[in-house]
């Protein structure tokens, strides 16, 4: 019996071959692989398949596609500036490719691919490297005074610069942990109270523990649900932020 009812919350993120056993190599189809391309078809379908028609009554794939558009592009206008503008294509389909595979993962054995700091991390380090080229390349070794805090006083800015420099640096880690972070604790909590659903098989203390367990995925799930919304939201708005100090470092 105790064998029956042992699991691991974990199990979930195991990133696994999608044909045979053994090794994982960087050319190797998985199931991660698997899921990202089902994201990226779903992106397809939405803004493609979806909004082909152009009706004037819009379906539910273009009203989707439409408010998702609206809504990033006011963000990037809103929080970077209009010379923002020019990069909302990037911008946009980060957003799309995180919101659709956090959405993803939550299906009945769906694998979560941002529970991966491999994936987010990427992610993020491909912001990092892009907002970095571009406040260069658009200001010159005046992208530095990003790092000097003119307002202070003279004596405390260059200890608020190596501040800076650091937190700069920083950027990438918070940024890919913050989404890997929350996606993995929320689908290894559900596992948790799954984990407790089938105890009315095996006891009577299932009896009570079960329906329990049972409105506590439920309410988990729904605030997942929310969750993969909300990180994928706070990823975009922080490379709009990111932005804005590539373009604008002295504001």
């Amino acid at each position: 019996m105790r064998s029956e009812l042992t699991f691991h919350p974990m199990d979930q993120f195991i990133v696994k071959p999608l044909f045979g056993e053994g090794p994982v190599h960087w050319y190797t189809p998985t199931n991660a692989t698997l899921w990202m391309a089902i994201a990226v078809l779903a992106i397809f379908f939405m803004l493609v398949i979806g909004t082909r028609g152009r009706a004037v009554v819009p379906s539910r794939a273009q009203s989707i596609a439409e408010l998702s558009y609206g809504f990033i592009h006011k963000m990037v206008e809103d929080v970077a500036g209009k010379d923002a503008l020019k990069f909302f294509p990037y911008i946009f389909t980060v957003f799309l490719f995180i919101v659709f595979s956090n959405f993803l993962g939550l299906l009945p054995r769906g694998f979560t691919t941002t529970s991966h700091i491999a994936v987010t991390g990427l992610l993020a380090i491909a912001v990092f490297v892009a907002v970095t080229v571009i406040g260069f390349v658009k200001n010159g070794a005046g992208f530095l005074s990003l790092f000097w805090v003119a307002s202070a006083p003279l004596a405390l800015r260059p200890i608020l610069a190596i501040i800076e420099i650091i937190s700069y640096f920083v950027r990438p880690v918070s940024h890919s942990i913050r989404l890997a972070g929350n996606m993995m604790a929320g689908h290894a909590v559900m596992k948790v109270f799954a984990a407790f659903a089938p105890l009315i098989l095996f006891s009577g203390v299932g009896i009570a523990v079960t329906p329990l367990s049972i409105l506590a995925i439920t309410a988990m799930y729904g605030l997942e649900v929310l969750v993969a919304f909300i990180q994928a939201y706070v990823f975009t708005i922080l490379t709009c932020v990111y932005l804005r100090d590539a373009l604008h470092p002295a504001h």
